[in-house]
């Protein structure tokens, strides 16, 4: 069975996306079987795949209100082994027109649960709120990752994601767990990068990711192309890193034994 994972943080900016797109994309060319679910009305993670949303005919929207077999939306990516379940704008009123339904924060997880049979992976990029499609999110999943931006503010607002993380654990999906909190955009020549880098590591210990995220021009770059970085530039510190996070993830889940020496964390 397969793992699904949502990476989640109502703060805006802070590399959800970005994540989402290069860990996946990592870890099918590292040959796992991986399945994207674009939860973000902003359709983000789709446009950065390649693919026009304009062009999309069926979304996460039609599996969420429409009852529409997941299956059938799929879509592959060109990286092999990479598949996408895009968004589109109309997942806005998702949140409305479940509102009233029984079991409304089960609907995503009664959507996907039988794609865990069918890929090693499925990550859910949340949209920047902790709104009903975000709880839907977290309740079809085992884990969550949390994007951590290191930038002044950096730990505001992770209070309220941690309390609807407790609350969802206690009500919703009590083997929820948190997968890890993941340092983005780091820049080793601000002291400020360095400050909340040791911050978030006092507050949270061993639940931060070894691999921190650095600040990367390819990685910004590549999403215009519609490619994650691995394809747009596989030399570049954006790939490496989210490379090593690829590795770091199949360590913790115990798919693969790598030393401390090959999992360079950049800096």
């Amino acid at each position: 069975m397969g793992k699904i994972i949502s990476l989640a943080n109502q703060k805006g900016g802070v590399g959800k996306t970005t994540t989402t797109i290069n860990l996946a994309a990592s870890l099918a060319v590292l040959e796992k079987k991986v399945l994207i679910i674009d939860a973000d009305p902003q359709a983000n993670t789709t446009s950065g795949l390649g693919f026009d949303v304009k062009n999309v005919q069926s979304s996460i929207y039609e599996c969420i209100v429409e009852d529409v077999d997941t299956e059938k939306v799929i879509l592959k990516t060109e990286i092999e082994n990479l598949d996408i379940i895009p968004s589109h704008i109309d997942l806005v009123g998702a949140e409305i027109e479940i509102l009233n339904l029984p079991n409304r924060e089960k609907v995503l997880k009664n959507s996907i649960w039988k794609l865990k049979s069918i890929y090693d992976f499925i990550f859910i990029d949340c949209s920047p709120s902790l709104g009903l499609i975000t709880v839907n999110a977290l309740t079809a999943s085992d884990s969550v990752i949390i994007p951590v931006q290191c930038e002044y503010f950096a730990l505001e607002g992770l209070g309220k994601l941690l309390n609807t993380i407790k609350i969802i654990q206690n009500r919703l999906n009590p083997t929820l767990e948190i997968e890890g909190f993941l340092l983005t955009m780091y820049d080793s020549r601000l002291n400020l990068s360095n400050q909340v880098y040791e911050e978030v590591k006092q507050h949270f210990q061993d639940m931060v990711f070894e691999t921190v995220i650095q600040r990367n021009v390819k990685l910004s770059e590549a999403p215009s192309y519609g490619k994650p970085v691995v394809l747009y530039d596989a030399s570049s510190k954006g790939a490496i890193s989210y490379m090593n996070l690829a590795r770091e993830i199949m360590q913790r889940n115990k798919m693969t034994k790598i030393s401390k020496e090959e999992n360079i964390v950049i800096f």
